[in-house]
This record gives C-alpha cells, structure tokens and sequence, in this order.
C-alpha cells in the first residue's frame, strides 16, 4: 500500500491566507485497478487563482471544500501503470494537487519529454502560464506592429510571457514589477524596451515617460493602484484583456479603497476601450496545439527566456503560496516535491 502526503484545505481564509488555513495529513492510497496509474509527485506549480479555489464565493470554477487536498498542476513520475497507454518512468504533465502521490485514470495527463525541455517548463513557459499569456495576448490584445503592451506583475510566468511575445509580434513592451531587480531582469534578461517600479512613490509619471505614445493594450494581472496610473494613459481602441487582479484576491468583503467603476466606465465610453476577462481554458481545447507548436520553436531557438523560484519539499508549500499573493517570488514559483 502507498502513501502519500497531502495538503488539504483546514479552514477559507478570511483576507489574507495563514498557514494555520492548511493541514497536512498522511492517506493511504487503494490498490491500482485496471487503467489506473500510481503517480508520484515532482514538481508543484503555486499559482494565484488557488487563492479563489480556498473561498466558496461564486467563481468560475468550484471551491476546495474543506479538507479536500489543494488543487494545482504538478509534473510526475508514473510510479506503477496498469495502463497500456503509460508505462512506469514516463514523465507527465497532472493535475496531482498538493500531494506526493496520486491515483490517474490517465485522462489529461500529457507525456512530456525531459530531452526537448526541462519538464518544469510544463508548469509555466510550455504550459498553462505560458498558454494564458499566449492566448489573452493573440485572441484580446491583438498587438499590432509598433503599438505599445503594457503588462503589470511583468517579472511573473504570466506577465514575462506576455512581454516577450508582445516584442516578437513586433510590438513595444513595457513592463511594470515591484522593484529595482525584477526591473532590471525585464530589461537586461527578458529584452523589454521599458520597466516601471510600482513601488516608486512617482510610479504614475515614471509609466507616462515610458509610454510618450500612451498604451495601445495593458495585459491586466493586478488592478488597484497600477490601474490607477494606467487608466489615463489608454488610447483610443486600446485592448484590455484582464487576467487577474491579485491586488484584491485577499480583500474582504466589498473593501475600503476607491471607487474605481466611474472613472473605468468613463474611459470605457469616451475611448470606445475593450476590456474583455478572460480564462485561458475557453481556448485551450482549439488553440493548445498551436501554442505548443509555436513555443516549442521560440524555446528551441532561444527566443523565450524565463525563471523558476523553486522551494523545497511539499510542506514548504503553504508559506510559499502566501509569500506569492504578496509579491515575495520572483519568476515562476514552483515547489519541488521529489527528484526528477
């Protein structure tokens, strides 16, 4: 009999996570039937939207219940097959969640292999970080030749990944990230032509010097404050596809900051402005195929840089997640559970 460690979700938080909202527990998993796989957990992706996951509000997906083990991408290894399709030592691309192990039928699980790409690269420059910036840029944004992207948390799998691709469709990228060394990585590292410290006490106007053209798409991954100072500087038929908005994923309630809605809904008429949310899975079943195409050749040629914050052992994790929501990472955060 196998066991595996889980993280599972103890209590919802109220505004901000605490270590004290997760429980780990020991299970003992059932023999495989026929057609199951026996994982083993390597790599766990951390990502934003598992803070929406923790709360029962309305969403466009369904909350962990409580006690259930944290939802998330995890790279593994097949452990034990009595699945033709799977044989024990492929490397997959699962959906294991915070746990050492788990039991597959197989279904979703995409090979993936370690002498193409590191398999952590499936959890973000190959997979649903890189998808999401690929998809929300090509379907909403729609850079075109010379026009200007602006993208917040731009030192993120998300944001630095819209950066890049905005350039290689020929357009200006200008990123915005919380201090001076994520700045300096988006410019010297990633080839952005302009960075902007959202931290600097005259952010608003050092984003207006990086844009003497105003911005033509802003990739929206924060809210708040940075879209304050952006909001000003849209142009006439600017794109806004909005991703997230981590400034408020540990609000509570309706909050106390500004009321923003005026102001937003003004620009929207005056400037005939598209902001369009979005979920990277209404794209994935048509276009994932020739995102990977397309990726694979940009990672071959040395086209897409990125960077991986990797954290030791599974109970590292909730620490992590919450230092995450706070801006603490830098580059993709991922836990590592096992060795490859």
């Amino acid at each position: 009999m196998t066991q595996s460690t889980r993280i599972v979700l103890a209590r919802r938080p109220e505004g901000r996570p605490d270590p004290s909202d997760f429980r780990t527990e020991i299970a003992d998993l059932p023999a495989l039937k026929d057609r199951d796989v026996l994982l083993e957990t390597l790599y766990l992706s951390l990502d934003p939207y598992m803070r929406g996951r923790m709360s029962d509000a309305r969403s466009y997906a369904d909350p962990v219940q409580i006690g259930d083990v944290m939802v998330g991408a995890t790279v593994s290894r097949v452990a034990q097959s009595r699945h033709g399709a799977w044989a024990e030592g492929d490397i997959v691309l699962s959906g294991n969640g915070w746990q050492t192990h788990a039991i597959s039928d197989g279904t979703g699980l995409r090979k993936l292999d370690p002498k193409v790409a590191s398999p952590s690269t499936a959890l973000h420059v190959l997979g649903m970080t890189g998808f999401t910036a690929w998809s929300g840029l090509g379907n909403i944004g729609k850079p075109a030749q010379g026009e200007t992207v602006v993208v917040a948390a731009a030192s993120g799998p998300v944001g630095s990944m819209v950066g890049q691709i905005a350039r290689l469709r020929g357009a200006r990228a200008v990123g915005i990230a919380g201090g001076p060394e994520k700045c300096a990585y988006l410019l010297d590292e990633l080839g952005f032509d302009a960075a902007v410290d959202h931290r600097a006490a005259d952010f608003a106007e050092r984003l207006a010097e990086a844009c003497p053209d105003g911005i033509d798409v802003y990739f929206e991954n924060v809210g708040g404050s940075v879209w304050d100072a952006v909001l000003p500087l849209l142009n006439k038929f600017a794109r806004v596809p909005v991703c997230g908005l981590v400034a408020h994923y540990n609000d509570k309630g309706a909050g106390t900051g500004p009321d923003r809605l005026p102001a937003t809904m003004g620009a929207v008429l005056s400037k005939s402005l598209t902001l369009r949310g979005f979920i990277m899975s209404e794209f994935m079943e048509s276009q994932m195929p020739d995102f990977l195409k397309e990726a694979s050749d940009w990672v071959a040629q040395g086209k897409l840089h990125w960077r991986e914050d990797v954290v030791d052992g599974l109970e590292a994790a909730p620490e992590a997640f919450i230092g995450m929501l706070e801006g603490k990472n830098f580059g993709k955060l991922i836990v590592k559970v096992a060795e490859l």
